[in-house]
């Protein structure tokens, strides 16, 4: 099948890079042309495992290319896939300006074509987005039907940071909703080569399945973090009542590591959405709403628990980990943004590592000075906070008897301690 993706960012280059390697023609579109000469020249424009090998193996076969051209897209292809970022509001609603855009231009461009063309919302956006908000600007710009004159999907994503080819490629199950036979019928085409549940429904409930399945996460870490707060104040080990708890089957073990908070790209923002469309509808949240607030206080607790030891006016204090997760140089809603601005806010002299996040986080701070390793972060600092759970940090030895505090379970020293344990 030939397929046309809008938008080049997270979503965008994972899913366009897997289904070129699933045996698809796929063409690539963004409006900024340093993407598109990246992905033509076989490299990936955002870091993730594996993907720019991906990508460069499938630009050479033939099967993946990159236009700033929305149209000569839509020509290309059958089905068009909107994957632009839909940033949270501050009332916590949804920014659709991306998306909007998109749809208006691809409703041109298949106005022109003026044959059957497939659109499929992949972008994270709040449940009746897609008939309330996409559907009349396709309708209007190609002055037809959607499921007659044209097709109509929502297609959610499931990526892990990190994992998120293995994620693609092997999926838990494929979610769509469609408006006509006709888009359903691309969707089962184009997912034909992967094996997975398939869950088939209208697009409102394939928006809400995405924001159920991140709300349940997100509130699963927030609780085992709050648990892990009261552990802290007993005097005994989250991770012990934890591993406990998860045996039994009801509960399992997943998402149940307490720390200092989740971040990244979905959760806060899809949460905030949920809740922000529950107000919309009349629909109290206090859950959702509580989830957020506990959240965003947790990164906090390692800067209280350092300051309770030592002032930190003046002094060095060297932190490990700037990603919001290992495995990705993503620091979107990261804890340590949170962390770093508290510590320089007061008066404290950081100094930073990370393997693949220096280069984004500098440019919120550039006064903080970045270490080239983690062993000259240790040497360099008065005390360590390690605020994500990179491999490399794990070493005992690496620390000495340098006074460490651990916002992730990464590690045990002899002068050590844990934010819930």
């Amino acid at each position: 099948m030939r397929a046309s993706l809008v938008g080049t960012g997270y979503v965008g280059i994972v899913t366009g890079a897997c289904f070129a390697h699933s045996g698809h023609d796929v063409i690539m579109v963004d409006n900024i042309k340093e993407k598109v000469d990246a992905i033509n020249a076989g490299r990936s424009p955002i870091y993730e495992k594996g993907l720019e090998e991906m990508i460069s193996e499938e630009v050479r076969r033939g099967r993946l290319k990159g236009t700033t051209n929305l149209r000569e897209a839509v020509e290309f292809s059958d089905i068009t896939f909107i994957c632009v970022g839909t940033p949270a509001l501050p009332d916590g609603s949804q920014n659709l300006a991306y998306v909007k855009a998109a749809a208006e231009e691809i409703g041109a461009a298949i106005e022109e074509k003026d044959i059957f063309h497939t659109v499929v919302v992949k972008s994270t956006v709040a449940p009746g987005t897609t008939l309330g908000t996409v559907k009349p600007i396709l309708e209007q710009t190609t002055g037809k039907k959607a499921g007659e004159g044209f097709g109509l999907g929502m297609n959610p994503e499931f990526l892990k940071e990190g994992d998120a080819l293995n994620d693609f490629l092997k999926p838990d199950r494929i979610v769509y909703g469609c408006v006509g036979e006709g888009a359903a019928k691309m969707l089962r085409e184009i997912y034909a080569p992967f094996s997975a549940p398939v869950i088939e429904k209208d697009c409102t409930t394939a928006e809400m399945i995405k924001y159920a399945s991140n709300s349940l996460l997100a509130a699963r870490v927030a609780l085992i973090d709050e648990i892990g707060n009261i552990c802290k104040a007993l005097g005994i080990d989250v991770r012990d009542v934890a591993a406990a708890a998860g045996m039994d089957r009801r509960i399992g073990p997943h998402f149940l590591h307490a720390g200092i908070g989740f971040g990244g790209s979905c959760f806060r923002k899809d949460v905030s959405a949920l809740a922000w469309k529950g107000g919309e509808l009349g629909v109290e949240t206090p859950i959702l709403s509580s989830v957020i607030s506990q959240n965003d206080a947790q990164p906090l607790r390692i800067v209280q628990l350092l300051t309770s030891r030592m002032d930190v006016k003046g002094r060095r204090i060297g932190i490990l980990g700037l990603s919001f997760k290992p495995g990705t140089d993503d620091i979107r809603d990261a804890p340590s943004i949170v962390v770093v601005r508290s510590l320089l806010e007061k008066g404290a002299k950081v100094v930073a590592y990370d393997p693949m996040a220096k280069e984004n986080f500098s440019k919120l701070f550039p006064q903080v000075s970045y270490a080239k390793s983690a062993s000259e972060v240790v040497a360099s600092s008065d005390s360590v906070l390690v605020l994500t759970e990179w491999k490399e940090f794990a070493d005992p030895s690496l620390y000495g008897n340098k006074p460490v505090f651990d916002g992730r379970g990464v590690t045990r020293t002899a002068n050590y301690e844990g934010v819930c344990w």
